[in-house]
C-alpha cells in the first residue's frame, strides 16, 4: 500500500493551494486520531452517567435500606470490614446519603487493593470489589488508556492535540467559499454516493467542532505528560494550591494523590503534612522512652470532619506510620464544596484546611475545566448535551472513514496531494507547528508524520523515475 498518494492517482482537483496543504494535514490528524476520537466518545459518553449506572449495575454493593438509628462507629465499620477482607486499612468512606453504604479500603497482604462495602446502619458486610473493577471504573481506564499500561496514556496526550488540528483545519476546509451552499448546513445526495457521507461529515463535524476543541484541551491537565508539566508551572506562579496554607506545619515528600482515593487536579501534588506528636516519644536521660502519645481514632477524626462541614461522602486516608495524618478530602459535583483537610493524628489539630474558593485562578480555571469535561458543573443539562456531542463526534467519524473508503483508489492511502507550490504547504505547517509547541508531545509526532511523508514522497518520485 502506498504511504503517500500522487496528484495523478487522485484526478486532478481545482482547488487552491492553502487549501490542498490545510487538507493532507487534515487528513493526516484524522488518520491518526479517528479511531481514538470512537473510543473516546463512547466511553466518555458513558462516563457522564457513572454515578446513575454504577448504582445500578452494582446497586447490591452500593445501596441500603436507610437506618433509623445513629448506626455504627467507623471504627467499629472499618474492623468488621477487617474481618471480611483481612489487611491493612487505608481509607474510609462516609456514606453519601441515607441510602447509601459506607466503604472501607484494604490493602491485602498480597499487595492488592479492596474496597469493602458495608451498610453503616448494622456493619453488615455487602461484598468487595477492586477500586477500578466497577464497570464504571473500567470505562474511566479504558478512556484513558490506562487499563493497558504506564505508556498508552501519553497516547491519548498526543490525540489531544492532534484533535486540536482536526478542529482547526476542518472549520477551514468547511468554510464556504465559491458560492457553495450543499453540505455547509445539509446534506446531498443519498447514502448511497460519497458526496453524502462528506456532506454527513462536514456538518457533524462543525456541531461538534466547539465540544471538541473543548474536550481535548480541558481533558489534556489529567495528561501524564502535559499535565505534570502543567500542574509544576501553575504551583510555580502561584495561581494554583495555596502554599502558604501549609504554613509552619511539616510536609512530606508523599503527594496527596498518592493517600486520596478521589482529589481534585489542583491539590494532586499537593505535599500530605505530618504530625508532629509522634515526637513525644523519644527516649529519656534514663534511656527508657517516654510515654508514647496516642492517636485520637478515626471515630474522633470523622467527627471533627463533619464539624468542619465536609460533604457527605467524603474519604478519610487513614495515617500508615508514626508520622502520618488523617486526610479528608472530598470532590463533588459543585465545585465550591472541593475541599482537603490534613488532621495531626496526636492533637487532632487541622494542620491543613483547603477548599476549592483558596485555589489561584489557574487552578479554579482548569478544575472548572474539568468538572464541564466530566459533565458535573451544570447537573443534567451538561450530561445531556456532552452526551449529544460525543454521538456528533461518533457520526462525524464514521462519515469520515465511509467517505475516505468511497474515494480511496485500490491499493492507496488516498492522501490528498500537496499543492505543487510549496510556500502555502510550509506556511500551514508552521502555524500548526506553533501548536506542537503548546502540546509537545503532539509537536514530535507531527515532525515524525512530516519526515514519513517526505521520505514517501521521494520514494514515489524515484519509482517514477525509474520507471521513465
Amino acid at each position: 500500500m502506498q504511504v503517500v498518494s500522487s496528484a495523478r492517482a487522485l484526478g486532478p482537483a481545482p482547488l487552491g493551494a492553502v487549501y490542498r496543504a490545510v487538507w493532507r494535514w487534515h487528513f493526516y490528524a484524522g488518520l491518526l486520531v479517528i479511531p481514538f476520537l470512537i473510543l473516546l466518545a463512547v466511553t466518555g459518553g458513558l462516563y457522564l452517567f457513572h454515578k446513575e449506572i454504577d448504582a445500578v449495575v452494582h446497586a447490591n454493593l452500593l445501596r441500603v435500606q436507610p437506618g433509623t438509628g445513629p448506626g455504627l462507629a467507623p471504627s467499629a465499620l472499618v474492623a468488621n470490614a477487617q474481618r471480611a477482607v483481612p489487611g491493612t486499612p487505608l481509607t474510609y468512606v462516609t456514606p453519601g446519603d441515607p441510602g447509601a453504604a459506607a466503604a472501607v479500603g484494604i490493602r491485602t497482604p498480597e499487595g492488592t487493593h479492596r474496597l469493602v462495602y458495608l451498610d453503616p446502619a448494622d456493619g453488615r458486610v455487602l461484598g468487595s470489589i477492586g477500586p477500578k473493577s466497577t464497570v464504571m471504573g473500567i470505562v474511566r481506564q479504558l478512556h484513558s488508556l490506562a487499563f493497558f499500561g504506564v505508556w498508552p496514556p501519553y497516547v491519548i496526550e498526543i490525540v489531544g492535540g492532534w484533535t486540536v488540528v482536526l478542529v482547526l483545519t476542518g472549520l477551514y476546509l468547511w468554510w464556504p467559499r465559491g458560492g457553495r451552499k450543499g453540505g455547509v448546513v445539509s446534506l446531498r445526495g443519498t447514502p448511497t454516493k460519497r458526496i453524502f457521507w462528506r456532506d454527513l461529515h462536514a456538518v457533524s463535524g462543525l456541531l461538534a467542532a466547539i465540544f471538541l476543541a473543548f474536550l481535548a484541551v480541558t481533558g489534556m491537565p489529567w495528561s501524564s505528560f502535559w499535565g505534570g508539566q502543567t500542574h509544576r508551572l501553575v504551583a510555580a506562579a502561584g495561581i494554583g494550591f495555596p502554599a502558604g496554607a501549609w504554613g509552619d506545619a511539616p510536609s512530606s515528600s508523599l503527594p496527596l494523590q498518592a493517600v486520596a482515593a478521589d482529589v481534585g487536579w489542583t491539590m494532586q501534588t499537593s505535599p500530605v503534612p505530618l504530625s508532629s506528636g509522634h515526637h513525644q516519644g523519644a527516649p529519656t536521660k534514663e534511656g527508657t522512652p517516654a510515654d508514647l502519645p496516642t492517636s485520637i481514632g478515626l471515630d474522633a477524626a470523622v467527627a471533627i470532619f463533619n464539624e468542619a462541614g465536609l460533604e457527605r461522602g467524603y474519604a478519610v486516608a487513614l495515617p500508615q506510620t508514626a508520622e502520618g495524618v488523617y486526610s479528608g478530602t472530598v470532590y463533588p459535583a459543585d465545585l465550591a464544596k472541593e475541599r482537603a483537610i490534613h488532621l495531626d493524628q496526636y492533637t487532632g489539630r487541622k494542620l491543613i484546611d483547603v477548599a476549592f474558593a483558596d485555589y489561584g485562578w489557574g487552578g479554579k480555571a482548569i478544575e472548572w475545566g474539568v468538572n464541564v469535561h466530566m459533565g458535573q458543573e451544570f447537573g443534567r443539562l451538561n450530561q445531556i448535551v456532552l452526551a449529544l456531542a460525543c454521538v456528533l463526534v461518533i457520526v462525524m467519524a464514521v462519515g469520515a472513514l465511509v467517505m475516505w473508503w468511497k474515494r480511496r483508489p485500490p491499493g492507496s492511502l488516498a492522501a490528498p496531494p500537496w499543492p505543487s507550490d510549496r510556500r502555502p504547504v510550509v506556511a500551514v505547517t508552521a502555524i500548526l507547528f506553533v501548536l506542537g509547541l503548546v502540546y509537545p508531545l503532539t509537536g514530535i509526532s507531527m515532525l515524525a508524520i512530516l519526515a514519513v511523508d517526505l521520505i514517501g514522497h521521494h520514494m514515489l518520485a524515484a519509482r517514477a523515475a525509474s520507471a521513465a
